[in-house]
């Protein structure tokens, strides 16, 4: 996706930067479309209250998908280029919340 195009993130008192109700420190600015609906969340939580399905992770052979969202930038990025991004945007340089690496197989193919 380019940046023109308008993205909705969905979830709980989210901002302009994605972050939640549950997630809201300087560093959690990301959104991560869901496989399973293909919508864009700030974090599982949110999906998991406004979804009327159970999440699914994506699948490694799926890792290319722009399924990652800069709440700073507004760029999206694969999963692979966010997996491999040592916790900062490639795009803008800001800063990501290290302990999402944390919740990883919430999201993502282990």
């Amino acid at each position: 996706m380019k940046a023109t195009e308008p993205i909705i993130i969905k979830g709980t008192e989210v901002n302009a930067r994605t972050q939640c109700a549950h997630y809201h420190s300087e560093r959690d600015i990301i959104a991560i479309q869901h496989k399973c609906c293909s919508e864009f969340y700030a974090c599982i939580q949110c999906h998991n209250e406004a979804a009327n399905h159970p999440a699914q992770v994506w699948p490694k052979a799926e890792f290319q998908t722009q399924a990652i969202y800069c709440g700073n930038c507004h760029q999206t990025l694969s999963i692979a280029s966010y997996l491999s991004c040592d916790s900062t945007c490639p795009h803008c340089q800001a800063a990501f919340n290290p302990g999402c690496a944390n919740h990883y197989h919430l999201y993502f193919e282990q």
